[in-house]
């Protein structure tokens, strides 16, 4: 691929949690900021590939294992034998040939994109992937995390009981039914900065283990970037939806900076308005820049922005917006 990609992935969630921390909150920075990692893009991503039958390493998979008092567990698969079952390899402590252990790796759709750290066993192998995504930070100030309690239509029947001073409040405690927390955002607006560079896998070529960043990989990637939010509908994430992208496609010797930091959002009554302050960095380089493109939900939002070039498409549809 004779180019490069810099550009911006937005999701929105609304009453949802888009990445949470191990507090079950939304999320934040030191100073309160609320964002959502790298991780919590690429997981809907490798989701939807997987379940379209592409080789996935970097998913977590299940299989049963007798323990040794001969009960049957349901435990995930190590890195070494996730590659081994999506490869077909009997044991990959046997594969003394790093360039097959190589190749492999390249035809997993996830690592040829975000490239990989295999560390295993006598193939310790370190890819920088030639897809970037950094942190999408929120840009909606008036996000609020909401804690919401669910009840449990069955009692807890554990044993091991609190011990509590009162016998009759323990009895009435056990024959009670258990309550949950599920913690939402009200609504928040994440913005993913990503660039792609498809010199990353020059060396590699040369080692003849992959044919290179190809323009059919940024096809596939774009594809899927755009609607794999929206398709991800777990109990946490109903919520989320893709709501806005930008493709900004370059001459490979032409280096932009993250363009998140300038895009600001807003709401009113009507519609959300996403403003991209970038016009003056981007209009002057317009000689080195291929194509432009935006892609929105028309019916929530309108795009502000003095960029010009640019294509403007309905985020669902794919159809040109006029």
């Amino acid at each position: 691929m004779n180019k490069r990609i810099f550009g911006v992935l937005g999701i929105v969630s609304r009453m949802s949690n888009w990445n949470a921390d191990f507090s079950g909150y939304p999320k934040t920075t030191s100073d309160g900021s609320v964002f959502g990692s790298d991780k919590a893009f690429k997981y809907p991503l490798k989701v939807m590939w997987n379940e379209q039958g592409e080789k996935v390493l970097y998913i977590k998979s299940l299989k049963l294992q007798e323990n040794k008092k001969g009960e049957v567990e349901i435990i995930p698969r190590s890195l070494k034998e996730r590659y081994e079952y999506i490869f077909e390899v009997e044991d990959l402590k046997k594969v003394k040939n790093r360039k097959i252990v190589l190749t492999n790796l390249f035809s997993a759709i996830d690592v040829k994109n975000f490239g990989a750290t295999f560390a295993e066993e006598g193939n310790n192998i370190s890819i920088t992937g030639a897809v970037q995504i950094g942190q999408g930070f929120n840009k909606y100030e008036d996000t609020n995390a909401e804690e919401q309690q669910i009840l449990s239509p069955f009692r807890d029947a554990s044993e091991k009981l609190e011990k509590k001073k009162d016998k009759d409040e323990e009895k009435e405690d056990a024959k009670a039914t258990t309550l949950g927390t599920k913690i939402i955002s009200d609504e928040a607006h994440y913005f993913y900065p990503f660039t792609i560079n498809p010199t990353a896998y020059d060396e590699y070529r040369k080692l003849e283990v992959t044919e290179g960043y190809t323009e059919n990989d940024y096809i596939r990637f774009k594809e899927t970037a755009l609607v794999a939010a929206t398709s991800f509908s777990t109990n946490a994430k109903i919520g989320c939806e893709n709501e806005f992208a930008l493709f900004v496609e370059t001459e490979k010797d032409l280096y932009l900076p993250d363009l998140s930091q300038y895009i600001k959002f807003n709401k009113t009554e009507d519609k959300n308005i996403i403003n991209i302050e970038c016009d003056e960095l981007i209009n002057g380089l317009n000689s080195k820049i291929k194509n432009i493109e935006i892609y929105y939900n028309p019916y929530t939002t309108v795009i502000k922005t003095k960029i010009e070039g640019v294509k403007y498409f309905n985020i669902f549809t794919k159809e040109e917006v006029q």
